[in-house]
């Protein structure tokens, strides 16, 4: 980790979280060149799918594999790794940023700008290459891998439901790190133990009170636009916990 970012930081407000923005980039290989040759890899296997498929099914059944390859949901690694991504770039970077004296509250804005600058990087690299494979055809083996049918037809709606799926991953980690931050492995655990239980009381209320037929309603009335525009709900719940956790937290070995 270099010193570069944070060895002269300015006295302005801004230019303090600008330079724990900074911070967050300094390992590009981290956020950026990992996910994205991950990403490379499943998109080679996607186009050899597709391949395969196109030489050995008839027009009629590539059709139907055409359907069922808008589905797959492949993408979705992406988006679940920013949480990886979050959660090992705070765990790394808020003790270095300690160190030189960054205060919880600057770091933690600087934090959610990288993250929030990721977010819009991110999801229109992703839009752009679902123009380019709705143009080509799926790249002219029918796939669908950066335009799935669950994003819609419409650019701008794609663009807006990665960004908004994107944020609540990252803020998801923010909050999952802040936690271990202040209280290592035994406050995961306690974390985790107390949100499967949260889960399991739902899904027990659901189940007792016959509302999974109401439940499966709601889904299907709100669609993927509106269930993802929901997660902004939990997206800042996330925010404002993992800032109350982190402000608190202590840095340690």
């Amino acid at each position: 980790m270099t010193t570069t970012a944070l060895s002269a930081p300015a006295p302005g407000a801004f230019a303090r979280i600008a330079s724990v923005t900074r911070l967050h980039f300094v390992n590009k290989g981290q956020i950026i060149v990992v996910p994205w040759l991950i990403m490379s890899f499943i998109f080679a296997v996607t186009l050899v799918i597709g391949w395969i498929l196109r030489n050995s099914l008839s027009a009629r059944e590539l059709a139907k594999a055409g359907e069922g390859m808008q589905y797959t949901g492949a993408i979705g690694y992406f988006f679940v790794y920013m949480l990886v991504i979050a959660v090992m770039a705070i765990s790394q970077t808020f003790p270095f940023a300690q160190s030189y004296s960054v205060t919880r509250r600057d770091f933690y804005l600087g934090t959610i700008l990288a993250f929030a600058a990721l977010s819009f990087a991110y999801s229109a690299v992703i839009t752009f290459l679902g123009w380019i494979e709705d143009i080509t055809a799926g790249w002219g083996v029918s796939t669908a891998l950066f335009s799935p049918g669950y994003l819609g037809q419409n650019i701008l709606e794609r663009f807006y439901l990665s960004f908004v799926l994107f944020l609540f991953f990252f803020m998801m980690g923010i909050a999952f790190a802040s936690v271990y931050v202040r209280w290592r492995v035994n406050g995961m655990l306690i974390f985790f133990a107390s949100l499967a239980l949260v889960i399991l009381g739902l899904v027990a209320l659901a189940t007792l009170t016959g509302s999974w037929g109401a439940v499966g309603a709601w889904f299907v009335a709100t669609g993927f636009l509106g269930v993802v525009s929901w997660t902004l709900v939990p997206t800042s719940l996330a925010l404002v916990f993992g800032f109350l956790i982190l402000r608190r937290a202590t840095p340690r070995n």
